[in-house]
């Protein structure tokens, strides 16, 4: 319902961003040498903004690897009035195993040891379940991941091992807060957890902090005043492959 990617390069994005007195949307090419063409449409409204409308904010990060024994941070540093919209995540695991035990944390108003919200696993924010696989497929198959797309929820990507060099697992996944935003008072910090399982006996297996390739961009609404945002890398840095 947010975005949706139509088959591969028509790029959707509806979420709704309130404007008082001016607009700007810019593009930048960061790959001049071949860029190709690009067209837009844009969809506005000429209204009255009610004094309790939140701004939209975006933001992208990336961590290649996680330091071993922490957690990915999706946001940080968010003080206002507002709520959290959503999450998209590109997980390149650098193991083997599973990789989706981690529980993401949402942090707010206060809490410092302790979130307020925390969740159950990494496939369980993402609306999936026991792994993200489908099940045995048949008598002489075993379970393995499968793709889904929903309106607020999908792992709509999954980059298998093929051959020698691309022997690592990537993972694309979305999660829309639009039916249950998560509101906050004055601050926000969103983390998640990066854990697998030790290849161990299944009765007595631990697990396995992780040090994978995790970037996210987190969706979000609040009040003005915003903490400045830091540059963006550059173009080497922002490709996830």
């Amino acid at each position: 319902l947010a975005v949706c990617v139509n088959p591969g390069r028509a790029f959707n994005c509806y979420w709704e961003m309130p404007f008082r007195k001016a607009a700007r949307i810019e593009i930048e090419n960061t790959d001049p040498d071949d860029f190709g063409i690009i067209y837009y449409q844009v969809n506005y409204t000429l209204t009255e903004v009610p004094e309790d409308a939140a701004y939209f904010h975006a933001k992208f990060r990336r961590t290649n690897p996680l330091p071993y024994g922490t957690d990915y941070t999706i946001l940080d540093g968010i003080k206002g009035r507002g709520h959290y919209v959503g999450t998209y995540m590109a997980w390149g695991v650098n193991n083997s195993g599973w990789w989706g035990e981690g529980e993401i944390k949402f942090f707010m108003d206060g809490d410092k040891e302790f979130p307020t919200i925390c969740g159950t696993g990494t496939e369980d924010y993402f609306c999936g379940a026991y792994n993200f696989d489908g099940g045995v497929v048949d008598a002489t198959m075993d379970s393995r991941y499968r793709e889904f797309s929903t309106p607020y929820a999908g792992l709509p990507q999954v980059l298998r091992p093929d051959g020698t060099y691309r022997s690592q697992t990537r993972f694309g996944m979305y999660r829309w807060h639009l039916s249950d935003p998560i509101r906050f008072e004055s601050d926000l910090k969103v983390t998640i957890q990066a854990l697998g399982w030790r290849t161990e006996n299944r009765n007595t297996r631990r697990y396995l902090p992780l040090q994978d390739d995790i970037a996210s961009v987190a969706f979000w609404y609040q009040t003005l005043p915003t903490a400045p945002f830091e540059a963006l890398p550059g173009r080497d840095y922002l490709e996830v492959i």
